[in-house]
Parts: structure tokens; C-alpha cells; sequence
């Protein structure tokens, strides 16, 4: 098994944690100390020896930070979360915030009225990150840069991760880093920087062609990187992960040095060097300008040229959603089969992850898998443990979202199972989440919109009802890479232009708190879409759907639907049944003919 169900972590740990914290603030003459989720390279995830957050506060999300006063002490999370931080941490100790109703600078101004100053380590924080709460700071409040108290604290810390490196074969990544590298300079000498910094996990394996295991569930390297604007890159990684395989797959071109050679390789940089403000450690930004160095603002380089899969990547990934496809409906068909109140939350993951593994070709889960059944799937990133397992009951709806990691592709699909037979209400609700996720995977649209643009039309039918979610509609996806990978998003905050290649997830939903939850969600690819006779001519975009996996039929109110969104729907379940049918074992292959009937 990948996934385990033990505790990480647990609310009563956090009051004394907190207090030495708090001892080790008095000792340096800090008022207070931030402490994100976050590790130097500035990525979503981070390994065990990171997680300074789940240590501290007992909340194991994926995002959040908590503001630590001498008296008080503030978690910021967003709707994804609100619930999951009640219940994880110690509430007397520790107050969830609504974030971003509520932001960290404003916070501080309000709770510290006397003026303070608040230390934070500028590995964890990115220079955006910071301005953004100095602005809302009153000049009696300063940020002090300083070294990481959360380590200085820390008795049991996991060593740091020493996952090896492998090359990721060329002909899924459909180009050489050689081809990459001097494609990217080519783009640092046309806007005048000599070098750029990469901190990124996910742009480093894109950029050389490498995948790691540092941290959990992403087959991503730890390490930074210098590319010059002669295509040669500086990398800076512990040497005991490169063996003469992956050593000879980066060649001479790529100078290969420890993570403490990173420092001093800055030093001695020609300016101007290209630093992106969301993604580099403000560490970075102080070394280069204690040396003196010049450095000017620019987006990571790698960014949007990995987020623009390859037609191999693409055509890769195809393949590993249609093996992935037939894994889940093995598990749908066994699940089908029994009785509510045989099974819990646990049994569900398990087998699961086992039908993944029966493929053969399963490297690892993409994410802790999420089974929430009844109150536990209001709980949009819900893990179950030995602790909150539940067993499934008659009425109850599960929310079950999983993925698989695959040589050639990396997997995410949500679907929601009624234990028996479904009310009404339940029924009502998903037949409209189902109606937002229809309206995305139809939609065509022109050139140039952003996730902001499209993110409402997934919404619109849950809003006739007074009904939302708390999550935006989609995050994009890596090939064989980070199960969330930007820029590109479905969401009213994200204002990269889509573009092909992007891979996204559309994953309306709906959550009411204590009682059940909603997704539905398929992997979906941008591509320029055929012209239309009769149209005006201009180029625009649409989806090709790559997950295929029936959605339930038993939780749809038919009659709510528009002949348009019941046509699509028959057409996705006869795809699903000529894609995946032929993959099956006999006993999944007839419970794939009754899944896909018409409506």
C-alpha cells in the first residue's frame, strides 16, 4: 500500500509546541512569527521535514499559515479547508481564519496596535508573499528576516529526502532538455537577463528530463537551478541522488554541484538575473543583493512551456488515463456489488489502490486518495485514518477522488457513489453539479480568456438553487509530474490565458456541512477547436475529455437535464464503453454495459 491511515498529527500536540515557540520568539525579541506551508522551493508540496505547519498547529492541508503572537495565534485557511481546521487543531490555542476574507497583514495591524516586530525565515516566503503583507502593515510593525525557529524546535525532524533521480525517457517528453534549455535562453537573451533563478521542483523535472521522489506522491527532485543564457544550467542537488545513468542522460552541459554550492554560485553571478516574485525564496533576492548583483522580475521561465504539453506528452498521457479508466471501473463494478454497511472508508481506499496496482504499471498514488462517506465528504480534501474511519451506510453518498502516478501519465478523477439508494435532495444537488461540469467539458470559446472567464459557467446551475462551492472548478496537471501544477486554473482568480496543451481537471462540486458532499470531475485537454460552417472564422479553443469512467447514473434527475446535456452525456458513456469495455474483465464489462445506457 501507498497511502497510510496513520495520525500525523493531533490537536493536543500543538499548545506545547506553541509555547516554545513562543520561548524561542522572546529569546530573539520577536513579537510574533509567521509560519507558512512551505519549504524553500516554493511548491505546493513539501516533504516530511517541511510540514512546519501540520508540526505546529496539528492542520494538514495543503495551504495555510499561521500568524504566532505572545498571546494569540491565527491559522489562515480557504473555504477548501474551514471545516478540517476546526476539527484538527486545538481552537483554544490556535483561531482559524477565513482566508482571503481575512488576510495576514491586516490581521497583524489589528492584533498588534502597539506595533511589534514579527519574524519570519525568507526561504519559506516569496518576495510577493511579503510585500503583500508590509502594505498592510503600519510603519510601528516590521517584518524581520531571520533563521527557521519552527527547526530550532523541532527534537524528532525527518531527515531531509535523498530520493534518487531518474531520466524521464524522451520520447513521452517529446523533446530533448538539450532542445528546452536553449529554446528557454533564447527567451532570457531576447529580455536582456544573463541567468535565471529556478527554484520549482515540477520546472526543474520539466526542464532536464529528470523525475525524483523527494517528496510524497510527486516524482518531482529537490534542488535549484541556475540556467545561463547559453542554455548551460547549474544544478544544485545532493550528488548521492544521481548515479552515472542519470548523470550521463544531463551530459556536460548541466554543471552538477551540492545544495550548499548554491549561495556562493549566486555571488559570483553577472547580472542581471531573472527571478520570479510568486515562486523565489526571498533569500534569494537578499543573497543576490548583498553581492551586489543585479536581478530584474520575470516569470519562471519554465512555467508556461510546461503547462503547453507536447502532442507526446499529450499522446502519452491518453494512454495512461485509458489504463488508469479501466483500474476504477474494476473498482466501480466490485463496488457495486456489495451491501451498505460492509465496507468502510479504508476498505474502499485499499481496494482501490489495489485495482490501480493490478494494472502493473502503477508507480505511485497521485494524492492520498479521498473517501469521504456521508458528513466526512463535505470535507472537500478529507484523508481518512484509523481515527475517522467510517463505515459506509444505506443513504449515504461517497466522495471518492484518486489518481494514479504512471511512467506516461499522471491521473485525478472524482466520482460520487450513492450506498444504497439516494433522496431526492441529494439527486437535485448533483444533477446540478453535473450540469457545471457538462457546461465546461462542451464549451468552446475564443482565444485569449483566462480560468476567471470560464470558472462561473460551472457554477451558474448551483447558483439558481442559492448553491456553491468553495473550491475553484479546475487546477492544471503534469504529465508523470505534480497531480496540481500551474499556472493555468479554472477559477475566478486566475488570469493565465488557457492555451493547447494546457491539461486541467473540471471538478464542480457541492458540500453541506455534516451531512454530504459532491464532486464530479474528469481530466480535460485544451485543443484549438474545428471551425464551424458558418461561423465567422476565428480560432478558438475547446476540451477533449481524458478521463472515461461512467458517471453514476443512480444520482441523476434526468428530466432536469437539457436535451443538449443528455445527449453529451449519452456520448461520453458510449465513449467510456468502446474506450474502456475492450480493457475489462467480463464481470466489469457487463456492469460497464448497464453503467452506460442511454438516459
Amino acid at each position: 500500500m501507498f497511502q497510510s491511515f496513520a495520525e500525523t498529527a493531533r490537536p493536543e500536540q500543538g499548545p506545547p509546541r506553541l509555547a516554545r515557540l513562543r520561548q524561542a520568539m522572546a529569546e530573539r525579541g520577536l513579537d510574533g512569527w509567521l509560519v507558512p506551508r512551505a519549504d524553500a522551493h516554493q511548491g505546493e508540496y513539501v516533504a516530511p521535514c517541511d510540514d512546519r505547519l501540520a508540526w505546529l498547529t496539528g492542520f494538514t492541508g495543503s495551504a495555510g499559515l499561521c500568524a504566532v503572537l505572545a498571546g494569540t495565534a491565527a491559522l489562515f485557511v480557504d473555504g477548501r479547508y474551514r471545516v478540517q481546521a476546526r476539527a484538527q487543531v486545538d481552537t483554544g490555542h490556535v483561531t482559524p481564519v477565513d482566508f482571503p476574507q481575512m488576510k495576514p497583514g491586516p490581521w497583524l495591524a489589528a492584533a498588534l496596535p502597539e506595533g511589534g516586530t514579527v519574524g519570519f525565515d525568507p526561504w519559506l516566503f516569496t518576495p510577493e508573499q511579503i510585500a503583500e503583507i508590509e502594505e498592510a502593515l503600519p510603519g510601528t510593525i516590521r517584518l524581520r528576516p531571520g533563521p527557521d525557529l519552527i527547526g530550532s524546535i523541532w527534537p524528532d525532524r525527518p531527515a531531509p529526502p535523498r530520493g534518487p533521480i531518474r531520466p524521464w525517457p524522451e520520447d513521452l517528453a517529446g523533446a530533448r532538455h538539450a532542445e528546452k534549455r536553449a529554446r528557454l535562453a533564447e527567451g532570457l537573451r531576447q529580455a536582456g537577463a544573463r541567468a535565471a533563478v529556478i527554484t520549482l521542483c515540477d520546472s526543474l523535472a520539466w526542464l532536464l528530463n529528470i523525475r525524483g521522489s523527494d517528496i510524497p506522491r510527486n516524482p518531482v527532485p529537490q534542488g535549484f537551478a541556475i540556467l545561463h543564457d547559453d542554455g548551460q544550467v547549474a544544478l544544485f542537488t545532493e550528488p548521492a541522488k544521481l548515479d552515472e545513468a542519470a548523470r550521463a542522460h544531463l551530459g556536460e552541459e548541466v554543471a552538477l554541484a551540492a545544495p550548499a554550492d548554491f549561495g556562493p554560485a549566486l555571488d559570483a553571478l553577472d547580472g542581471p538575473v531573472q527571478l520570479d516574485r510568486k515562486s523565489v525564496p526571498l533569500w534569494v533576492v537578499h543573497r543576490l543583493e548583498a553581492a551586489g548583483v543585479a536581478h530584474v522580475w520575470g516569470e519562471d521561465p519554465c512555467i508556461l512551456p510546461k503547462a503547453r504539453k507536447t502532442p507526446a506528452e499529450i499522446a502519452a498521457t491518453r494512454r495512461a488515463h485509458l489504463r488508469d479508466g479501466a483500474a476504477v471501473c474494476e473498482f466501480l463494478a466490485w463496488f457495486d456489488a456489495q451491501s451498505p454497511g460492509t465496507l468502510t472508508e479504508i476498505d474502499v481506499v485499499r481496494k482501490l489502490e489495489g485495482c490501480r496496482a493490478d494494472t502493473g504499471q502503477l508507480l505511485d498514488i497521485s494524492f492520498d486518495t479521498i473517501a469521504g462517506s456521508g458528513p466526512n465528504g463535505a470535507l472537500p480534501h478529507y484523508r481518512v485514518t484509523e481515527a475517522s474511519n467510517r463505515t459506509l451506510q444505506a443513504g449515504d453518498l461517497l466522495v471518492l477522488d484518486s489518481g494514479g502516478q504512471y511512467i506516461d501519465g499522471t491521473t485525478d478523477i472524482t466520482r460520487t457513489l450513492p450506498v444504497g439508494t439516494p433522496g431526492a435532495e441529494e439527486r437535485a444537488a448533483f444533477t446540478r453539479v453535473l450540469q457545471g461540469m457538462i457546461a465546461i467539458s462542451r464549451l468552446r470559446f475564443p482565444r485569449g480568456l483566462a480560468g476567471r472567464d470560464l470558472d462561473a459557467l460551472a457554477r451558474y446551475p448551483l447558483w439558481l438553487a442559492d448553491m456553491d462551492y468553495g473550491h475553484g472548478t479546475g487546477h492544471g496537471v503534469g504529465v508523470y509530474a505534480c497531480v496540481h501544477e500551474g499556472p493555468q486554473r479554472l477559477s475566478r482568480l486566475s488570469e493565465v490565458p488557457l492555451a493547447p496543451g494546457m491539461i486541467l481537471s473540471n471538478e464542480p462540486g457541492y458540500y453541506r456541512e455534516g451531512a454530504f458532499g459532491i464532486r464530479i470531475e474528469n481530466l480535460i485537454v485544451l485543443r484549438e477547436a474545428a471551425p464551424l460552417k458558418g461561423g465567422d472564422g476565428a480560432t478558438q479553443l475547446d476540451f477533449e475529455t481524458l478521463t472515461h469512467v461512467p458517471i453514476d447514473r443512480r444520482l441523476i434527475a434526468p428530466e432536469v437535464l437539457t436535451r443538449a446535456e443528455r445527449a453529451w452525456l449519452d456520448a461520453y458513456h458510449a465513449t467510456c464503453r468502446d474506450k474502456i469495455g475492450p480493457l475489462l474483465s467480463a464481470p466489469a464489462r457487463l456492469w460497464m454495459d448497464h453503467a452506460t445506457r442511454p438516459l
